[in-house]
């Protein structure tokens, strides 16, 4: 299937078929740091605007590679990035220490991402929403659970150093 041809609802991309993007916590996500401005994110990604946008709170945006929509954008009320949601079926594929955070079955990735962080002594920094999502302040991520048809699987949702709790 080629580029700009949408795909049936509920198909999820493989790895290979993503965009690339390593996370540095609570700093950036792929292209976009966090704090900048909107217009700022749209050059970064490479497009010429959003999909969907609530002007200076939110804004949704397809990539060239994603076949439908790849991310939703949070923004603080100075109209900073705060906060992002990449989409598992279409969204890129986000990296954290090498571990693959996108499009996963969310309980092969629970397991992954629990065993990374006592790896790292971070053990105890495992939270959990009130949707039952794991997630880890110190990193700024929340693995939300994300329906695909009859599949479930995991976007994530970051946030920035500034932003109290992951606003996803």
């Amino acid at each position: 299937m080629g580029p700009g041809i949408m795909r049936r609802a509920g198909i999820v991309l493989n790895d290979e078929e993503r965009l690339q993007w390593e996370s540095v916590p609570l700093l950036s996500v792929g292209p976009l740091r966090f704090g900048m401005s909107h217009d700022e994110v749209v050059a970064a990604l490479g497009v010429d605007h959003a999909a969907v946008m609530l002007t200076g709170r939110w804004a949704s945006f397809h990539l060239s590679t994603s076949h439908g929509q790849a991310l939703t954008t949070y923004y603080e009320k100075p109209g900073h990035l705060a906060g992002m949601a990449i989409d598992a079926l279409h969204g890129p594929q986000v990296t954290l220490h090498g571990l693959r955070l996108v499009g996963k079955v969310p309980s092969e990735l629970n397991d992954r991402f629990v065993g990374h962080l006592r790896t790292q002594g971070l053990g105890e920094h495992v939270g959990c929403s009130q949707y039952g999502d794991l997630g880890a302040d110190v990193f700024g991520l929340v693995l939300r659970v994300q329906r695909a048809g009859d599949i479930l699987s995991h976007p994530t949702g970051f946030r920035g150093a500034r932003v109290g709790r992951p606003c996803v």
